[in-house]
């Protein structure tokens, strides 16, 4: 069968190629085409865009990038029209999927369309979930919870399991041993986020606030294209800088977070940690939190890790309490309060059991090939 996939950031294009190595090993004549990067190109997809082009992050840059975004929707229709796929696979990227599916089902009807990864509505704009029921033939939600959500409005989804498990799981096979954390130095891991705008913001002082502890190495966490050069200006003659984000996690005696996916690999792996995430209306949000947060979220939490338990097991520094006090105050207790910390690894265990062993992709595709 033929099958068009659309991503439209790095994360999509890592969980899409995944994806697509689970469908070929049921269909051993799928053919790929759609819009994505370097790792669907390199599991075998025609691109007809690459995510270079298309990942826009927040309302100003989609803004100042109209002319491209433009570009990318009558590219994608102009795709779809010509390769006429049996299959069309939307991961993540919402604003640009949904109006691609909506075209999809008015001009190609015989085409089945399937959500991998699809918008959390359950967080914010819920009326998108009627949208997202109409459109798609069937969702694969990964999030524990998503089913019963869906379920509420008379909608269907599927829980397929999460990414991240898979991920974690793949890292802990391929380790022999368990490293050694050094007990007499321990060591702080700094995930300052995965695009530049986030680590400009984030990365001085979640370094500030770890360079506070006492006898304490600081290591930081690359992203995937961004070069170590953008981290430079940041770094001291006593920070580390590595690419090697799970064994980093894995030796390091507490982290610092930027809030997002990698909440979820430090809990997996067993990391301590405090997650922060900057917002450019911090200082209105200062004094307004009560009153302004109910009026965009519908969850009280910001992090896979809180969301996903219903209760917060790690500390949120979000906005205006994203300060380097915060943080320091957070850093110091994970360090040297022994019984927060267990209780902290003890949460994390209740997580993994509710987000279940099964890989994501495998399970998705064998509902998409069936």
């Amino acid at each position: 069968m033929n099958y068009f996939l659309i991503a439209g950031e790095a994360s999509g294009d890592m969980h899409a190629a995944d994806l697509m190595a689970q469908i070929r090993l049921r269909d051993t004549h799928a053919h790929y085409t759609g819009l994505g990067g370097d790792r669907m190109a390199a599991a075998g997809c025609h691109l007809h865009q690459h995510i270079r082009h298309m990942a826009f992050m927040g309302f100003a840059a989609v803004l100042a990038n109209m002319g491209q975004v433009r570009r990318n929707f009558r590219i994608a229709k102009e795709a779809l029209l010509a390769d006429r796929p049996d299959v069309l696979i939307l991961v993540d990227y919402p604003s640009f999927n949904l109006r691609m599916a909506a075209f999809c089902r008015r001009y190609l009807p015989q085409t089945k369309i399937y959500y991998y990864i699809p918008p959390k509505v359950w967080a914010w704009k819920k009326r998108r979930i009627h949208r997202i029921a109409r459109l798609c033939d069937e969702v694969f939600g990964i999030f524990p919870f998503e089913p019963a959500f869906y379920a509420q409005y008379g909608y269907s989804c599927t829980y397929v399991g999460h990414p991240t498990v898979e991920g974690i799981d793949r890292f802990a096979q391929s380790q022999k041993t368990a490293p050694l954390k050094d007990k007499g130095q321990k060591m702080i891991a700094v995930l300052p986020g995965s695009r530049p705008s986030e680590i400009r913001h984030c990365l001085p002082r979640m370094l500030e606030a770890a360079h506070r502890m006492a006898n304490c190495t600081v290591t930081v966490c690359a992203a995937p294209g961004i070069d170590d050069a953008y981290y430079t200006p940041y770094l001291s003659a006593r920070d580390t800088l590595t690419r090697a984000t799970y064994e980093t996690l894995q030796l390091a005696s507490a982290a610092v977070v930027n809030s997002g996916t990698a909440t979820l690999e430090a809990a997996l792996i067993g990391c301590p940690q405090v997650a922060v995430y900057h917002l450019a209306c911090s200082r209105l949000m200062r004094g307004t939190r009560r009153v302004l947060q109910p009026l965009f979220f519908s969850i009280p939490y910001f992090t896979p890790v809180n969301i996903i338990a219903g209760e917060q097991i790690i500390r949120e520094c979000i906005a205006d309490a994203f300060t380097v006090e915060n943080v320091t105050d957070e850093l110091q207790r994970i360090l040297y309060d022994a019984a927060y910390q267990k209780k902290m690894l003890a949460a994390y265990e209740h997580l993994s059991s509710l987000l279940g062993s099964q890989s994501a992709a495998a399970t998705a595709a064998a509902r998409i090939t069936s």
